[in-house]
């Protein structure tokens, strides 16, 4: 935590982000350069943390009428007033974040309460939860999934986004839990995602507008998301595919992060309310037009007209999985924490786009150009997969030395169970799932867009831009970050195959003991 806490007030150049977790400190850089030459530093910072970690003092109102409260009194042999004595009479620090925005790990000054995880997860807590596990206590900002030992509830708001500073509790704050009868409810109005725009056009607003008739499977605004706010829990979010999303900017003349529409498979229809020029970019869809001028098609990866009252229909595509629109100008929807990205994994920024939203366009100032005809920049599947390059996970010591060999000796099936916050894999034909060479449980500890996680199932599941910010699964690899775009682009069903490379070079390593 000093650490830590040294590395947010005196961050190392090109750091983008820091995060704390159960034994580790996590840094995210611009460029491998940076990581690179941290590395020096680090080492000398980690002998001496000197740093004092900075706090706040907070006091959570505690009902302690929790399901599990009775099994955590039999467990700690405390009983129930003890249990409750135990939690209320020490001090929690708030060591880490992580699981959802606003959820805190906070430790305790002794042992005590330390209890283990549910066997069996529950598929929903209430938000408000007051629980244990492991020896940490929380409190759950929303209603999730769990598998912590819930032992009372409080109406304390751990995360709105009304406020300065959303999360209530952040890394070294210090909490104490005061024990009530009854609690006096609050209902906050931005606890969660925010509308996207207006359910119709306003007559007064001169701005021109696309609104949307039908949304497809799913559609998203998104932009390159929101770095940096990982100790809340935050994902960064942003394009799945930034390669295609910044090519979609381009060909508009927009900034790179303009705000552009995520669609998945086609199937989304706009209608144009005013004169306006966009690009559609990604897998290789195309649109079709119809309106007062007839119909025609438009193909992807250049510019095109819309003009006032035609239909768009983005067609559903032949290769690939996302497609992204941009219109010039950008999408002016509110931004929230500084972006304007839709995160399915907590449910910050815009909501998912519905029939009847109406989405403001930027203004244009005269002689923003438009860029010429790209190529698309999809990736084409290699013997009937998509290639992934990777390198050694943080914790490939969890594995034996040719288990990573075996991650990449044959291709893997995409599970239909993928989306924005990763792929979870499924074995193919001559795969089988990867061992660990090390067994018990993994603590908390940061993860990064790209890791490849394995469960005990041996299943690898690859994080993707909506990835949570910590894990308890050893990574044993990380895609390279020039592939990533590449990895959101392959469907449900389809293959990709891993293929391991040297950090330094990008030339793909021998199998192990092979030279």
């Amino acid at each position: 935590m000093a650490l830590h806490s040294r590395l947010v007030d005196s961050p190392l150049r090109g750091q983008i982000d820091v995060l704390a977790a159960a034994a580790t400190v996590m840094l995210a850089f611009d460029t491998r350069a940076h990581a690179l030459a941290a590395s020096t530093v680090l080492g000398h910072l980690e002998k001496s943390p000197d740093a004092t970690v900075a706090g706040r003092d907070i006091t959570v109102e505690v009902v302690y009428d929790g399901d599990d409260l009775a099994e955590v009194a039999r467990m700690t042999g405390l009983g129930t007033d003890g249990v409750i004595t135990a939690h209320t009479s020490q001090v929690w620090t708030a060591a880490f974040g992580g699981f959802a925005p606003g959820f805190s790990y906070l430790h305790g000054e002794d042992d005590c309460l330390e209890v283990p995880r549910r066997q069996s997860p529950r598929p929903a807590v209430p938000a408000g939860s007051v629980a244990l596990a492991g020896r940490f206590s929380a409190v759950y900002p929303a209603p999730s999934p769990g598998g912590w030992q819930l032992i009372g509830h409080t109406e304390a708001v751990m995360w709105d986004l009304g406020r300065e500073h959303p999360a209530l509790v952040r890394p070294g704050d210090r909490v104490r839990h005061r024990a009530v009868r009854e609690l006096v409810r609050i209902h906050p109005t931005t606890r969660g995602p925010r509308p996207v725009g207006q359910p119709a056009r306003d007559d007064d607003d001169p701005r021109p507008a696309l609104l949307v008739l039908s949304p497809g499977p799913q559609s998203l605004i998104q932009d390159l998301g929101r770095p940096g706010l990982g100790d809340l829990g935050v994902p960064a979010a942003g394009a799945a595919d930034t390669v295609s999303a910044r090519q979609a900017n381009r060909l508009m003349g927009n900034p790179a992060d303009a705000a552009v529409i995520e669609t998945l498979v086609g199937g989304l229809r706009l209608r144009a309310d005013g004169e306006l020029t966009l690009a559609l970019t990604g897998a290789a869809a195309g649109a079709q037009i119809s309106g007062t001028y007839g119909r025609r098609l438009m193909a992807s990866g250049r510019p095109f007209a819309l003009h006032d009252g035609e239909t768009l229909t983005v067609r559903a595509p032949e290769s690939g999985l996302r497609s992204y629109l941009a219109v010039r100008g950008g999408l002016e929807v509110p931004q929230v924490l500084g972006s304007r990205s839709t995160d399915t994994l907590s449910g910050i920024g815009p909501a998912p786009l519905i029939s009847g939203t109406s989405l403001p366009v930027g203004s244009v100032a005269r002689g923003h150009i438009v860029g010429y005809p790209e190529p698309a920049l999809l990736p084409r599947p290699e013997a009937g997969a998509v290639n992934l390059r990777i390198t050694s996970g943080p914790r490939a010591d969890w594995f034996a030395s040719k288990a990573i060999d075996g991650l990449c000796r044959a291709p893997w099936s995409v599970g239909n169970h993928s989306n924005r916050i990763g792929l979870r894999l499924e074995t193919g034909t001559d795969q089988t799932p990867v061992e660990r060479s090390r067994t018990g449980e993994l603590s908390s500890e940061g993860t990064a867009i790209g890791s490849v996680q394995i469960p005990p199932s041996g299943l690898p599941l690859l994080f993707l831009t909506d990835h949570p910010v910590t894990g308890g699964y050893p990574v044993i690899a990380v895609v390279v970050p020039e592939d990533l775009p590449a990895a959101a682009q392959v469907p449900p069903g389809a293959s990709i195959r891993f293929t391991r490379v040297d950090p330094d070079t990008l030339v793909p390593r021998p199998p192990a003991g092979r030279r």
